[in-house]
């Protein structure tokens, strides 16, 4: 078991015995959710032209749904539509995994870096997206990075169609309670 730091870092680095060490570890869930949730908040912040505190509240809130989705789905696409000979999994280790996955996105500060902060998002999101595959392929149990791919294509639809619509459903929410 790996300290919290510890654990980020590797994150970062896209360790892979890192995913295959939090998918393993039952107590890492409420880490990975910490994850998520600082990543959310530097996204919010990176992006903070966009509407100060309400917009980071949203992003956060919509994260961790989104997160929990995706990763129902990715275990359902993932177990039950494109398994491999030897998967084996369950929503726990996606969580795990997915949520660690997220731990490039706590560079999204740097979004408010004037001229550079665009550029630095969209590094960011690719850092992300490859994440996501080496979990996934480690939650799954998959030997093949093609697969991965395919399973975090299709997943990602779906995690990115939820937010939007709870972004929306929010900002509906929000219009309504404030006049």
């Amino acid at each position: 078991m790996g300290t919290f730091s510890g654990r980020v870092i590797r994150a970062l680095r896209l360790d892979k015995n890192l995913f295959e060490e939090v998918e393993a570890d039952e107590q890492a869930t409420g880490q990975a959710m910490s994850v998520v949730i600082l990543s959310c908040i530097a996204g919010g912040l990176g992006y903070s032209g966009l509407g100060g505190l309400r917009w980071i509240f949203m992003l956060t809130v919509t994260a961790l749904a989104g997160w929990v989705i995706w990763a129902m789905i990715t275990y359902i696409v993932g177990t039950k539509i494109l398994p491999s000979a030897q998967t084996r999994s369950n929503p726990g280790e996606l969580l795990r995994t997915l949520g660690f996955a997220h731990a490039p996105g706590l560079f999204y500060i740097f979004g408010l870096l004037p001229l550079a902060g665009k550029p630095v998002m969209f590094a960011v999101s690719l850092w992300v997206l490859a994440a996501w595959v080496i979990a996934v392929r480690q939650a799954l149990d998959y030997t093949s990075t093609a697969r991965a791919v395919a399973v975090c294509l299709i997943g990602w639809v779906f995690y990115m169609a939820a937010r939007l619509f709870l972004i929306v459903f929010l900002k509906s929410f929000a219009a309504i309670l404030g006049g």
